[in-house]
């Protein structure tokens, strides 16, 4: 505790030159916070679309691009595909769909908002087991024409509950249910029969995936083999083969962080070294002093990390949570959806985890910092200061 004490009053004698490494530490830190909450955010939303149509085949146009389950990229089936995909042996059911993505601005570096055609009576097959908020239902065969289900997310921001009007491409249409899901996918959709969704964004007929269940006890490989080698112009996407195709995106991006993480640490390290080592050579006389009363070398050697330490505890701290708030901010600033909606879940965009993780790094970068200047002011020549400085 007296070590701390001593370390506190050399730092705060010297408040410029410590403000400032700290402030380095700060925005460092921060700048770390925020680019892994960003891209562990996204990672989080590619891995989560994994999720989806499990143990199933994924028809899409060839050339299309798949991020996991969806087509993200140009390329349309006709809808009639879907009857020759059912007659193939092996193949339990067939649903056609159509995925539609909304860029709604310019600033915008994710789609926000999804639109998602599929049969009535199969809406199971992309919702699985997901309910909807009290008083909602599943639009019917007859009803499917003008009735929508959003997801929660949409829900709260555009203040659409259940039996109110949302307006899609000049149509009016009846929200007949809120999906109660905290998916990121799915509590930005808008779900909706496949007629309809054609009908409102001008797809005569067309469709962009469809999904296969086999048969039990039919190997889904050699499923998807038969489909590509007996219907041309398509790929049919095993679940392995969907994640392989993603794998390379989370890869760059997770280097990507990795690289720019690495040079904000080795960045606060030269800012720690520095004013440690600016500090030592100021304080020789009192590192003499204490030598010639005899304290132990290691002393000198502790209370010098315990300084950097200390900075990097400090400029840790504030960095992450300033972090959290700019994740935050860029978060809402690329996506358009309000900062209000992140907050409640400020977790699931800056996990307590990695807040940790970068936190503990800090410190110990700071501590791995004050490495050097601790050895030089253990290993100072007592005789040759207190010749210099008496």
């Amino acid at each position: 505790m007296r070590t701390i004490t001593i370390c506190l009053r050399n730092l705060f004698r010297r408040q410029a030159r410590t403000f400032l490494c700290i402030l380095g530490i700060v925005l460092a830190t921060m700048s770390i916070v925020t680019i892994g909450a960003t891209t562990f955010r996204y990672i989080t939303i590619i891995k989560e679309m994994h999720t989806y149509f499990s143990g199933k085949v994924v028809v899409v146009s060839k050339g299309a691009i798949v991020i996991e389950a969806f087509p993200i990229g140009i390329g349309s089936l006709p809808e009639n595909m879907t009857e020759k995909i059912e007659a193939r042996a092996g193949v339990k059911n067939a649903v056609p769909m159509l995925f539609i993505y909304n860029l709604e601005g310019a600033l915008e570096a994710v789609p926000t908002n999804f639109t998602i055609g599929i049969p009535p009576g199969d809406w199971s097959v992309l919702v699985g087991p997901t309910p909807l908020r009290l008083g909602g239902h599943w639009p019917s065969a007859e009803s499917s024409k003008n009735e929508v289900v959003v997801g929660s997310s949409l829900s709260d921001q555009y203040n659409l509950t259940v039996n109110g009007r949302i307006k899609l491409n000049g149509y009016d249409l009846k929200v007949a249910g809120v999906l109660d899901t905290s998916s990121a996918l799915l509590s930005r959709s808008t779900v909706m029969s496949l007629e309809l969704v054609q009908d409102v964004y001008g797809y005569n007929r067309l469709i962009n995936l469809i999904v296969v269940e086999p048969i039990e006890g039919v190997n889904t490989e050699e499923l998807a083999d038969t489909i590509e080698s007996e219907i041309k112009n398509v790929n049919a996407l095993t679940e392995e083969e969907r994640t392989d195709l993603a794998q390379p995106l989370i890869s760059n991006i997770e280097t990507w962080t990795l690289g720019i993480r690495t040079v904000l640490f080795i960045l606060s390290m030269i800012f720690v070294t520095t004013v440690a080592m600016m500090n030592i050579s100021e304080r020789r006389r009192d590192f003499a002093t204490l030598d010639a009363i005899g304290a132990p070398k290691i002393f000198v050697f502790k209370m010098v990390l315990t300084e950097t330490g200390i900075m990097g505890l400090f400029g840790g701290i504030i960095g992450t949570l300033l972090g959290s708030v700019v994740a935050i901010l860029v978060a809402s600033l690329f996506t358009g959806i309000p900062i209000s909606l992140f907050f409640p879940g400020i977790f699931d965009i800056t996990p307590p985890l990695l807040v940790f993780e970068i936190l503990v790094s800090t410190v110990a970068v700071s501590c791995i910092a004050g490495v050097i200047p601790a050895i030089a002011a253990a290993r100072m020549n007592i005789t040759e200061v207190l010749r210099a400085e008496y």
